[in-house]
């Protein structure tokens, strides 16, 4: 089924139903959301769009996001969503690796494009030429598709290398919004998702279950994250709903606190990109209330694996609720979860392996790319490269990505366990731990640090709650540290400044 199908029947059902925001603004009601998909889909056929064609959308966050998303599932072809912040090269690998023929993109970003030479054909919005697609004849419903048919492109954030396309499909859609419902939280028609993580990420994938609900999507004017701005929607509208890194709901904490908000209107927040560390999810539930809900996804499994309820984000009581607050929650509804070895033999509860997944929120494979899937799909399980736990209940604690295991001595140490341990320091803000080479014991643990406190204190602070061996042997302080576009700390450029400051001291 045409995951599209769910716009035309809440037009159906419910048209006059305030869908498109932008912040205050009523941009669009149901029927007017279904009718201006259906005329770009229109238009789109006109042009000689087929069937499984890709088509880009390289923009901000805005109300034509959506617009122009469901005209291309109207047409039956397949979105490929850009994150906005990446450069025009990024924008233009991933536009050839797709073999999109088309991309659409908010006022500014065309210049980025033609910068570096793009060949497909590129729609601006708020344009008059974009508004004149809105004369074609619409389409009377969604084209028919199979639940195996591609929906969305995704493309990975590319941190070791080029990024992957995530080949994710309609029942792929279909399966992780279900579950939401079952796993995550009761979206109704009298809530809103407010899109201040980009669309072309997390926050765009839960769209479709506030429009199969009849559900309001409020798009702030600043097109992104603004902490007061978030605030102030939320206080207006009421019933707010939205995904956040964690990074984003650090800020969010220390800004409210700041400014005496108490984030009035925000619902849930649904915060994913890596577990909060401890520290920062205790002090943001204590200020904020039971509104945060943990879900814990990778883009080849989109926000569908794990997901630690509201109940147990805010619950005290359990003997084990540090455990599991640090963790990331039981398997959602419609997957398989289990810890694997090397080999993806299963291991019991209690043992450190990798984590696998199968069913039906799991891709069936990348674009293009054979040899990376066969690495990636083994035997049906998506092996994660993720590292971690179950314990008996079946609640998972990440540990690490694979890659970031540090071997000192012959022993295993998780970075995470150590960055736990410095974020108790009260003048830390952020941290991350990486392996260092060193000519003894293979590596040495190197945090990187952004805070006040001094060498002397993280080490004492180390002594006291974790094996010496796991402590730092050096510290490095800077301003902020390196991340991608959804706010992942790139741990690949710490280690290749370490690497270049080793060379540059021989």
């Amino acid at each position: 089924m045409n995951i599209a199908q769910w716009l035309h029947r809440q037009a159906q059902s419910d048209g006059a139903r305030p869908a498109l925001f932008l912040g205050l603004d009523l941009v669009a009601d149901y029927q007017e959301f279904h009718q201006k998909a259906a005329r770009l889909a229109g238009w789109l056929l006109a042009q000689g769009v087929e069937p499984g064609d890709r088509i880009a959308l390289f923009m901000k966050n805005c109300p034509d996001y959506l617009i122009a998303l469901y005209g291309i599932w109207y047409a039956g072809a397949a979105a490929v969503p850009i994150n906005a912040k990446l450069h025009g090269r990024e924008a233009q690998y991933i536009l050839q690796d797709s073999g999109a023929r088309m991309v659409f993109v908010t006022p500014g970003l065309d210049q980025a494009l033609s910068e570096v030479g793009v060949k497909a054909q590129v729609v601006s919005t708020q344009t008059e030429a974009y508004e004149a697609l809105f004369q074609a004849a619409p389409v009377a419903a969604p084209a028919r598709r199979d639940p195996q048919d591609l929906a969305w492109l995704f493309y990975t954030s590319g941190t070791t290398g080029q990024p992957k396309g995530v080949q994710i499909t309609h029942r792929m859609l279909m399966a992780v919004s279900l579950s939401y419902f079952a796993d995550v939280d009761a979206a109704t028609g009298a809530d809103q998702i407010l899109y201040a993580a980009p669309m072309s990420h997390g926050a765009g994938l839960y769209n479709m279950l506030h429009v199969l609900v009849g559900a309001a999507h409020v798009c702030p004017v600043s097109g992104g994250f603004n902490e007061m701005e978030i605030f102030d929607l939320a206080a207006h509208f009421t019933r707010v709903q939205i995904f956040a890194a964690p990074t984003m709901v650090t800020r969010m904490t220390a800004v409210a606190k700041a400014q005496g908000r108490t984030g009035a209107g925000l619902r849930s927040v649904i915060y994913a990109g890596g577990p909060m560390y401890l520290a920062d999810i205790i002090e943001a539930e204590a200020h904020f209330g039971p509104i945060f809900i943990q879900i814990y996804g990778q883009g080849e499994c989109p926000m569908g694996i794990t997901a630690l309820t509201r109940s147990e984000v805010c619950d005290r009581s359990h003997p084990d609720w540090k455990a599991r607050l640090a963790g990331v929650g039981r398997a959602q509804s419609g997957v398989e979860l289990r810890i694997g070895s090397p080999e993806g033999r299963p291991l019991p509860a209690g043992e450190l392996g990798e984590i696998m997944v199968r069913g039906d929120a799991v891709m069936p494979g990348y674009w293009n790319n054979p040899e990376a899937t066969s690495e990636t799909l083994k035997e049906g399980w998506l092996m994660t490269g993720d590292m971690g736990v179950l314990d008996a209940a079946g609640y998972l604690t990440l540990q690490d990505r694979s890659k970031d295991l540090i071997i000192s001595g012959g022993s295993n140490i998780y970075p995470r366990e150590v960055e736990e341990v410095l974020l108790m320091h009260p003048l830390v803000q952020e941290v991350s731990v990486v392996g260092r080479p060193h000519a003894d014991w293979g590596e040495e643990v190197v945090a990187f640090v952004v805070g006040q406190a001094s060498e002397a204190e993280l080490d004492a602070l180390c002594r006291d709650q974790i094996a010496r061996f796991k402590s730092p042997k050096a510290f490095v302080f800077v301003q902020e540290l390196p991340k991608n576009n959804y706010g992942k700390v790139l741990k690949t450029e710490l280690r290749a400044r370490l690497a270049k400051d080793a060379t540059s001291e021989q």
